[in-house]
């Protein structure tokens, strides 16, 4: 998976519709290379949301506005607002019931 990594001058135009699942991280962290193949995963699912990287390196404003104390960072986003988070790594069936929950 090659999800779309955001900065500044993307993210709110890429975050303004639907569901979207922003993974705050840095290439340096190790939990966030894990998370890879669970996000790889994810997308292969039925109604998987738009999944995105920030790297909070190189997006220390990003970072700041969403409260980034410890990474990884999963917020998702439906329609632009923050309807839930996840900090550390996750399994993909607690990311899916995540989303289920906030599909309607």
């Amino acid at each position: 998976m090659h999800a779309p990594e955001l900065n500044e001058s993307t993210f709110q135009q890429t975050i303004s519709e639907g569901l979207v699942l922003v993974d705050f991280g840095a290439p340096w962290c190790t939990p966030c290379l894990m998370m890879e193949p669970v996000l790889e995963e994810l997308t292969q699912r039925d109604n998987a949301p738009t999944v995105t990287k920030v790297n909070v390196d190189e997006n220390p404003a990003l970072a700041a506005r969403f409260h980034v104390q410890a990474i990884p960072l999963l917020v998702l986003l439906k329609d632009g607002q923050e309807v839930d988070r996840f900090v550390g790594f996750q399994s993909a069936d607690e990311l899916a019931s995540a989303v289920r929950r906030h599909m309607a």
